[in-house]
């Protein structure tokens, strides 16, 4: 009877300096990201613009305004060729950097700084760097396309159809850095049995690779990819920095779109229907990442 009192009393210790312990956490979560969700939605309901200060209950208005607002589709479709176009692209990248540098070699932890070192530089200050290089005739990138490739003066920010890729150019080699030091973690998680046990069964590199590392690799695969596809939505710095949403809103995304709205024009009922979205596609994306991706996540025993 007294040990049985003496695990309760234990337990429920425990459980209190647990939650003590997520307080600090919980509040700021409240603070900085539940109430302003909430908030959000409350306010997407109203109509509160400039020159009408004090919110109007105007029901699903700001919903139908947004389902005829072709800039609203447009942007949507910018966001996701944007996200498709830098993903696969960075999350490759990346593997193949952490592949190099999980090797033994004498210069390993210099290559692995260089390789993290655009995730350190603030992204104005990054932005700021590739706008030089954007520039036509004199930036790094159109020196190196005019002398191996022949093409001169792409106008790439100015260029509608050139725009949006350029951002994404940018967006990988920044992202790349930083995702590779996940796959580089899980990497070196992998027990060297398996690969030793891999080569005695008379398995070739390409097979290794394919059987031991990229089934054991998928918890940061996972990993990698729900931050991916949630920070392709939250991108607003460069987008602000080097095109402003142009030319003719070719590169302008939906957070870009939700700021130009709300502190720009100061139409807060409509940033607010357009953060209701954002969040919807956020929850969406990644709950099908969860549900999908956790089944062929493969973990060492």
């Amino acid at each position: 009877m007294g040990g049985g009192i003496e695990v309760r009393r234990w337990r429920n210790g425990t459980s209190t300096t647990a939650y003590l312990l997520l307080l600090p956490s919980l509040l700021f979560l409240s603070v900085f990201t539940y109430y302003p969700a909430i908030q959000s939605i409350y306010l997407s309901f109203f109509e509160q613009k400039a020159y009408t200060p004090v919110p109007r209950f105007i029901g699903w208005g700001n919903y139908l305004t947004l389902a005829r607002d072709p800039v609203f589709w447009k942007v949507l479709r910018n966001n996701a060729v944007f996200a498709l176009g830098t993903i696969p692209a960075a999350m490759l990248l990346a593997l193949a950097m952490a592949m190099f540098v999980n090797r033994r070699f004498r210069l390993r932890t210099w290559y692995r700084v260089v390789y993290f070192h655009p995730t350190f530089i603030p992204l104005i200050a990054a932005a700021a760097l590739w706008l030089f290089i954007f520039v036509p005739r004199y930036g790094l990138l159109d020196q190196y396309l005019s002398r191996l490739f022949g093409l001169h003066e792409l106008n790439w920010l100015g260029d509608p159809r050139l725009a949006l890729p350029a951002m994404m150019i940018l967006t990988v080699w920044k992202n790349a850095g930083y995702f590779m030091i996940f796959f580089l973690a899980g990497l070196q998680n992998i027990s060297q049995e398996l690969y030793e046990a891999a080569a005695v069964e008379g398995a070739n590199p390409a097979q290794r690779f394919r059987y031991v590392t990229l089934p054991l690799l998928t918890p940061s695969t996972m990993f990698v990819l729900i931050i991916a596809i949630i920070g392709s939505f939250q991108w607003v710095d460069q987008v602000w920095m080097l095109t402003e949403g142009g030319p003719n809103n070719a590169t302008n995304l939906l957070l870009y779109y939700i700021y130009v709205n709300a502190f720009k024009y100061y139409d807060v009922g409509y940033g607010a229907v357009l953060t209701v979205v954002l969040l919807l596609i956020l929850f969406g994306l990644s709950g099908v990442g969860f549900r999908v991706l956790e089944r062929k996540v493969h973990y060492e025993a």
